[in-house]
């Protein structure tokens, strides 16, 4: 019997992938069974329809379950959307032991007062990585566990997501017949798939391109310092093909996939392309630079917005390992040279790492970074769906001592 069975779920603008994975013997990730469907029900990485978006989890999970051979009822879950934010926060406790030796328990009272803190009614805590510890002010820890001192404390990138988003991605899920295990916001999911600690160290900025939003994430010194959702990504990009050539979406699609690249001077043959008019219209030719001019301008655009929030948190000149593009997008031609160009800094092309056996090579491409990450530990960090079990077990725990002492009290009384 198959052990470490893991489950990810991507829910994608245009399409929902999932996985179903196992940890083998030399801690390498075996992929037993993938499965993909398109997605109708979801808008910029927000739920617009729980009954298509549980539709299309149900399809994409039934053909991973009838490859991988087994069942699976839990799931990490990929969180996306322009709901997304995140704030740095600084807290401490003190060690109170006779020894004064940190230990796991003062690491999860430090965690539990960052959970304290004041947010609005409608977000909650999604995640909470820590940055750095210090210990009685000297910083620069990453594991303080054992270590000795009167003060704990900790630098933390904490993430916020909208509460109702948050509830529709459960009602979808569950009406699939399917139990969230975590939610793990999606460019933190591409960044255990595609970057490694050196980048990570240096500083690096990941570029995660998909159909309805951007993720975007900056790591330095090892840890994850800023992260940002953006409204623009593909299906922008499609949609003005679509309106600038007055071609069906489908149709679109596919010059931008074939033909398109998003800078000039990638462009390796020039020609002419032709396109299906509408309505019985004959067939237009178009030179192909007139497709790469109206994709360029948005794909400069969408670079332009991140290189200012690049900027904004401080952490441009930190970038020392350049530009990872990941995702659907960045399979666009030319979309690194365009990276190199706008940001002023090497880029390069991010492919899932570290996977094992089984139907690996299937998902070793970026547009399946997001999934293959959700089948990773992502290093630090505590989310919120943990919060939510211990609580309830908490509470389980809480209404078995009062029903223990309701019988002996009742035992008494008949005494």
């Amino acid at each position: 019997m198959k052990k470490n069975i893991i489950g990810g779920l991507d829910l994608g603008t245009t399409k929902v992938c999932a996985v179903i994975a196992e940890y083998n013997s030399n801690d390498k990730i075996d992929i037993l069974g993938f499965g993909v469907a398109p997605s109708e029900g979801l808008n910029r990485g927000l739920v617009a329809n729980i009954a298509k978006t549980a539709e299309a989890i149900k399809e994409a999970m039934d053909i991973a379950k009838n490859r991988a051979g087994i069942d699976i009822k839990q799931l990490n879950v990929g969180v996306a959307g322009e709901h997304i934010t995140s704030l740095r926060h600084r807290n401490y406790v003190t060690i109170s032991n006779a020894e004064k030796e940190i230990s796991k328990d003062d690491l999860e009272r430090l965690r539990a007062d960052v959970k304290t803190i004041r947010i609005p009614s409608d977000r909650q805590i999604l995640h909470i990585i820590p940055e750095e510890y210090f210990v009685d002010y000297q910083g620069g820890i990453e594991n303080p566990i054992g270590m000795c001192g009167s003060r704990l404390e900790a630098v933390n990138h904490v993430v916020l997501a909208s509460v109702p988003a948050m509830q529709n991605i459960k009602k979808s899920v569950e009406r699939a017949g399917y139990l969230v295990k975590d939610y793990i916001l999606q460019p933190i999911a591409s960044s255990v798939s595609v970057l490694d600690d050196n980048e990570k160290d240096l500083g690096v900025l990941l570029i995660d391109i998909g159909g309805g939003t951007t993720d975007v994430a900056i790591f330095h010194d090892k840890s994850i310092k800023h992260t940002k959702v953006i409204g623009v990504a593909g299906n922008q990009v499609t949609n003005d093909v679509r309106e600038s050539l007055g071609i069906v979406t489908p149709e679109a699609e596919k010059l931008k996939k074939e033909y398109g690249y998003a800078l000039e001077e990638a462009i390796i043959k020039e020609e002419d392309i032709y396109i299906k008019g509408v309505g019985g219209r004959g067939n237009i030719k178009i030179p192909i630079t007139l497709l790469t001019q109206i994709i360029s301008i948005r794909m400069r655009e969408l670079f332009t917005l991140i290189d200012n929030e690049l900027r904004q948190s401080g952490m441009k000149n930190k970038i020392k390992a350049g530009v990872v593009l990941t995702g659907g997008g960045s399979l666009l031609k030319g979309c690194r040279e365009l990276a190199e160009d706008v940001f002023g800094m090497p880029a390069r092309i991010g492919f899932p790492l570290e996977l094992g056996a089984g139907l690996s090579n299937e998902i070793e491409s970026p547009e399946f970074a997001t999934v293959a990450g959700l089948i990773k530990p992502v290093p630090g960090s505590t989310s919120s769906s943990n919060w939510n079990s211990s609580e309830e077990k908490k509470s389980k725990d809480n209404f078995k001592v009062g029903s223990l002492f309701k019988k002996i009290q009742e035992f008494f009384d008949e005494l």
